[in-house]
């Protein structure tokens, strides 16, 4: 028996995400990013050199794309050329490293794999975080929660997606070129037409609970954007 994940639309008087055009503006700048990579307009990502990493990835979830095609075989890891060496991750940094960190995407394989030019984009190493193997790789964690946007998206039509990561001062790194392993992360989805909002926040940290739900995940989105 398949497991179904519901999907809840609500509304809502006020929302943070909607309170401007500008929403994304606040993540995608010269003040918070190094770099800012739009990615051939498949998503766009904020760049942080001392992290070798990104910050902020955002994109758009279109439901009459989602179950196009479904690409089954998938790309190759590449460094991203666009950013300048000294600043990049490669796909070696990660080989088996110390802390059990996977290749975690931010903008999803799964979401994009509706043409091979769109699935080739999200490979690139700079939507690429360590993220812990037991997070990533959990249907009731991070994948669930990749799964359930794509689920929404597939219900409403479109959903706008802004991912987070959080890295400490002083963080953890790993590989040759030191890569900054992230404290948490985390995803909004949301919809102004529909006056959607929901937000889920994941430590990186092996997942010693194993009966968690997405729904456990889940924070309100005022704890993540001012």
């Amino acid at each position: 028996m398949k497991k179904v994940i519901a999907i809840v639309v609500f509304v809502f008087s006020t929302s943070l995400a909607f309170a401007n055009d500008g929403f994304l503006h606040q993540f995608f700048n010269s003040k918070v990013c190094n770099q800012v990579l739009e990615n051939n307009g498949y998503f766009k990502t904020c760049y942080d050199y001392k992290a070798k990493g990104a910050r902020y990835v955002a994109y758009t979830l279109d439901g009459s794309l989602i179950n196009n095609v479904n690409i089954e075989k998938r790309s190759r890891f590449y460094p991203d050329k666009n950013i300048p060496k000294q600043y990049r991750s490669e796909y070696s940094d990660y080989t088996n490293n110390r802390y059990k960190m996977d290749r975690g995407h931010l903008a999803e394989d799964a979401s994009f794999d509706y043409s091979q030019r769109s699935l080739n984009a999200v490979y690139v190493m700079s939507n690429i975080i360590p993220q812990h193997s037991t997070v990533n790789r959990d249907k009731k964690a991070w994948a669930g929660v990749e799964r359930f946007g794509r689920l929404l998206a597939t219900k409403i039509g479109k959903v706008n997606v802004l991912n987070g990561v959080i890295y400490s001062n002083s963080p953890k790194r790993i590989g040759h070129n030191q890569i900054a392993v992230p404290d948490a992360f985390w995803k909004m989805y949301y919809n102004k037409e529909q006056k959607y909002q929901r937000c889920f926040y994941f430590e990186n940290n092996p997942i010693v609970n194993l009966n968690k739900n997405i729904s456990d995940y889940e924070v309100a989105c005022e704890r993540l954007v001012s």
